[in-house]
């Protein structure tokens, strides 16, 4: 940090199990990616490349090559993990991930059915390969789970073999955890941490209301996903406590 402030809440440090911050490129340019790693390489601790936008990125190669040698992993997004299931790829799936030297990849079922059994099946045979992260939650805004059904299936996929597990909002957060006002389904989010411990999960928390509300409820380290490039150095100085969102919330600590 550029000077001192005291008593701040402590931040956990890279490589975090907890407090992380997984940003989503939509498609940057290699100028964009080298910008965002001088500015927000220090507080990002993964990079998802969103959806399938890995298809037609062009420089993927160089790209990914970027972010690592920033020491930032990336992985593709569930939706391509989906697109290769539903057309029976899962083996060019896997070459897919030893091509471009994945070290992590997503398992989710958001756009299309996949048994729970399977995809726990998905879950542990990818564990074998890489560090799996499994998303929960559906991208129809008509699907709505009761908060047992996301316990049990966050604890199936934990014990399947998933590092982390992403509770479902889409880039636009407003389904999954939330309702299509963006706002949080408070009494979800409550049920779901009474089951499931608080650092397994990544909550996608792509608008800064959500990200304050997370950050309020569990704190500066709360690990948050979906986050746009250019609100990285904002969500830190939300997780610090020195910007007015979140300034009193730490002030007693």
């Amino acid at each position: 940090m550029n000077y001192t402030i005291n008593n701040l809440p402590d931040r956990t440090t890279k490589p975090r199990d907890k407090g992380i911050t997984m940003v989503m490129d939509k498609g940057l340019s290699l100028r964009q990616v080298e910008d965002f790693i001088e500015v927000g390489g220090t507080h990002a601790d993964i990079i998802k490349l969103g959806w399938a936008t890995s298809y037609v990125t062009p420089n993927l190669n160089e790209k990914i090559k970027l972010y690592r040698e920033a020491g930032i992993p990336v992985y593709f997004g569930g939706t391509l993990f989906e697109a290769f299931i539903v057309r029976n790829q899962f083996d060019d799936y896997c070459r897919l991930l030893d091509k471009y030297q994945m070290e992590h990849c997503e398992v989710s079922d958001g756009s299309i059915t996949i048994e729970h059994d399977v995809k726990c099946e998905y879950i542990r045979k990818l564990a074998k390969q890489v560090t799996v992260i499994s998303e929960v939650g559906s991208k129809d805004v008509q699907k709505i789970f009761a908060p047992y059904k996301w316990i049990k299936l966050m604890n199936a996929e934990i014990e399947a073999g998933s590092w982390k597990v992403i509770a479902e909002a889409r880039e636009s957060g407003n389904v999954g955890i939330y309702r299509d006002s963006g706002e949080v389904r408070q009494g979800l989010v409550d049920e779901i941490l009474t089951q499931i411990p608080e650092e397994m999960i990544i909550w996608e928390a792509p608008q800064k209301a959500q990200q304050v509300w997370f950050i309020k409820l569990i704190g500066a380290n709360v690990s948050l996903g979906n986050i746009a490039p250019a609100d990285i150095i904002p969500l830190e100085t939300l997780r610090l406590g020195i910007r007015s969102d979140t300034f009193d919330h730490f002030l007693s600590l």
